[in-house]
């Protein structure tokens, strides 16, 4: 288990302008933010990073939906980070989150769901270093 994970505040939170909200959300948690970037992802990119999704029917709805505005990457360092994350930012679909979650607060619809949450230790890992290099990311 390691003590960091990865988020993303996707292009309908951007858009709707609760970025702040969220980012304040999420150190109010006890997350320590180590990296941050805003960016914009081409739909090659947005391929690139959910390539795991790539035989599933929603696979261009995802990559032309993340390619379609800014986004906030994040690094978020805290003891058991992943598992505390995914608490806090709530079920993908927000109908189904628990209140006072990140996606019950923010998101639109399951498809446009506010943020993403690394799911494992090692998933986190592989997206933080697909945005962050080493240097990037601070204790």
């Amino acid at each position: 288990m390691t003590n960091r994970t990865f988020t993303m505040i996707k292009p309908d939170a951007m858009q709707d302008g609760h970025a702040g909200a969220i980012l304040d959300q999420i150190t109010k948690a006890g997350f320590s933010i180590v990296a941050l970037k805003l960016t914009r992802l081409s739909e090659e990119k947005a391929g690139e990073f959910y390539a795991v999704h790539k035989e599933r029917p929603f696979f261009g709805e995802l990559t032309e939906f993340m390619s379609s505005g800014k986004i906030i990457a994040a690094v978020l360092e805290k003891e058991n980070a992943v598992a505390d994350f995914r608490k806090l930012i709530g079920a993908t679909n927000p109908a189904n989150a628990d209140e006072g979650t990140i996606r019950k607060r923010f998101a639109r619809s399951v498809g446009e769901n506010a943020v993403h949450g690394s799911d494992s230790d090692e998933n986190a890992a592989i997206e933080a270093s697909f945005f962050f290099s080493a240097l990037e990311q601070f204790a």
